[in-house]
């Protein structure tokens, strides 16, 4: 039987809607079927399958998997766990696929899915070729199997097994971790057993209600009790994660932020050293001091669009060894499988900080003093937000402006730039600026605003 996805379901990299209103039990059955259908129609059988901690999570994932045996796919159910645990999960046992069911950061009534194919990500054309698979009822048939296997042991050993960090002549780090309530809880508490150093653990017990506070570490207001927990502690650092642990937060020992272009430029120090030369990619969203660190370091550094699904598949085109985004995805094919993964991202800052001489304040200190803007959002029709940035490509090369197009328009000037794009996922436009001064940036602001309004959008930033 045919099956219409609600259609604000399809995403650009993965699949999200309101449980009970834009994402049903049978939404999620017709998820696995259509999945299975191009699992099966590409020479695969085997699926894994894995899930966040959210109360709508077990019933989703459930039906995800009768949709996947029903297309005659053999379902590997790992359980509860992160969604790096399921990128594992696909090659640690060999398996064609991989879909996790998860919400990510949204909201509690919100969830979704997360799909990989063994060799590539499953992003773009790829979902929406789903639903027009559902849609028309295109489906394979078959009688597949279900086996439960547990592998956050193993996935936590894979984690700590190449571990290079403080040794037994240095001195051991104290460390917080906050894991939001979400799936990171269980992993981290494992991990942090084995680990050398001090770490104290906050809300890692799973509830998909998120009690605490928002898991979100790009919003500063979410690090409030990591802050707090480093100060009192006297912690060398911190380090948080969002609801399925793909994404990393950091803040130094005096509580500040550490942010993702930040990480990245840390994150990739040891690995060109071990590969001089290496690309290393950012997306469009980063500072600029990251992008000339990166050069300074004799790595090459490239700027791309951003989107987790676009830079890993960026990633293996270029073959580049790291590769990161302010969201605080960052993704390492060196010594890994060419993820993003917020708690392997903390193992890695652990290393790196012990590397280049035991202090995240220090590394922080010594950055370049840059100013710049949150992320903006402005509210666009889906029908306009490509068009705005057109018109503004267009006015901004008739008056010779330098333009970076990668994805949307990053204006550079002498002093700084400001970027403004289309957001993959959202009827919105998303903007940011970065200054070498104060009123630099509010020149730059100011340009970009003048640009909104000549294109019709109202200057109020509205919520992530």
């Amino acid at each position: 039987m045919a099956h219409q996805f609600h259609p604000t379901s399809l995403r650009e990299y993965d699949i999200r809607g309101i449980v009970g209103d834009s994402l049903t039990e049978a939404d999620a059955h017709a998820i696995g079927r259509s999945f299975g259908t191009v699992v099966r129609r590409a020479g695969g059988t085997r699926v894994a399958l894995g899930r966040d901690g959210r109360a709508s999570s077990p019933a989703l994932a459930a039906a995800v998997a009768e949709g996947l045996m029903a297309a005659g796919c053999d379902v590997i159910d790992v359980g509860l766990g992160p969604t790096p645990m399921l990128y594992f999960s696909v090659f640690e046992l060999g398996a064609d696929a991989g879909l996790m069911v998860t919400g990510s950061h949204n909201p509690p009534n919100w969830n979704g899915a997360k799909m990989m194919l063994k060799d590539r990500p499953f992003f773009g054309a790829d979902i929406r070729h789903l639903g027009a698979l559902a849609a028309a009822g295109d489906w394979e048939s078959g009688s597949g199997t279900h086996a439960s296997h547990p592998i956050m042991d193993r996935y936590v050993e894979a984690l700590a097994s190449d571990f290079r960090g403080p040794r037994n002549n240095e001195r051991p780090f104290t460390i917080a971790w906050d894991c939001g309530n979400g799936v990171a809880g269980p992993v981290v508490e494992r991990l942090t057993r084995i680990l050398p150093g001090t770490h104290h653990l906050l809300f890692t017990e799973v509830d998909g209600n998120f009690p605490n506070h928002h898991p979100d570490p790009t919003v500063e207001a979410n690090l409030a009790d990591l802050k707090r927990t480093v100060i009192e502690k006297g912690c060398d650092f911190g380090v948080a994660f969002d609801g399925d642990a793909d994404r990393i937060g950091a803040v130094d020992g005096q509580g500040r932020v550490v942010w993702g272009d930040q990480l990245l430029s840390i994150l990739a120090e040891p690995v060109l050293r071990e590969v001089p030369g290496a690309t290393v990619i950012a997306d469009v969203k980063a500072s600029q001091a990251l992008f000339d660190r990166i050069a300074e370091l004799g790595g090459q550094p490239l700027m791309w669009k951003t989107g987790h699904s676009l830079i890993k598949a960026k990633m293996k085109e270029v073959h580049a060894p790291i590769a990161g985004e302010m969201s605080g995805h960052i993704f390492f094919a060196h010594r890994w499988h060419g993820v993003d993964d917020g708690i392997l991202g903390a193992v890695r800052l652990i290393e790196a900080v012990a590397l280049l001489g035991g202090s995240l304040t220090a590394l922080k200190d010594a950055m370049p003093a840059m100013v710049n803007t949150p992320e903006m959002r402005f509210q666009s029709s889906e029908e306009r937000k490509f068009a705005v940035v057109g018109e503004v490509l267009a006015r901004l090369k008739a008056q010779g402006a330098t333009v970076n197009e990668t994805d949307g328009a990053r204006v550079m000037r002498a002093d700084g730039w400001w970027l403004l794009r289309a957001s993959n996922t959202q009827d919105v436009l998303v903007a940011r600026a970065e200054a070498t001064d104060a009123a630099a940036l509010a020149r730059l602001q100011a340009e970009l605003m003048e640009q909104l309004a000549l294109s019709g959008v109202a200057a109020v930033t509205v919520a992530h």
